[in-house]
């Protein structure tokens, strides 16, 4: 699948759950659009695996405002010392669809 690589600033979403996500890009995002058909399972989501400082995890990335959120799981976050305005280097792999 397609892979991405990318630098984003932490952000938290202070909505009704809150959580803290990684903005993907446009440039990557407008790709990742192109792909959603073939391995979104609903809502928009993205399976993805990502690798941020060598820590490798598995998740959905949020469709948001025509872009992307990689949301940052708590144990991904507490083992990388990450809170919002931290800069991350993000490696991404598109996965297939879990049907």
């Amino acid at each position: 699948m397609a892979e991405f690589q990318f630098e984003a600033e932490v952000i938290h979403w202070r909505g009704p759950s809150p959580f803290f996500f990684a903005p993907v890009p446009a440039r990557c995002s407008d790709d990742i659009k192109r792909l959603s058909t073939f391995v979104s399972y609903g809502w928009g989501m993205i399976p993805i695996e990502a690798r941020i400082g060598g820590v490798t995890f598995s998740t959905s990335l949020f469709p948001k405002n025509e872009a992307y959120l990689l949301p940052l799981k708590a144990n991904v976050r507490q083992k990388l010392n990450l809170t919002a305005g931290d800069m991350i280097s993000v490696e991404m792999t598109v996965q297939p669809a879990r049907r």
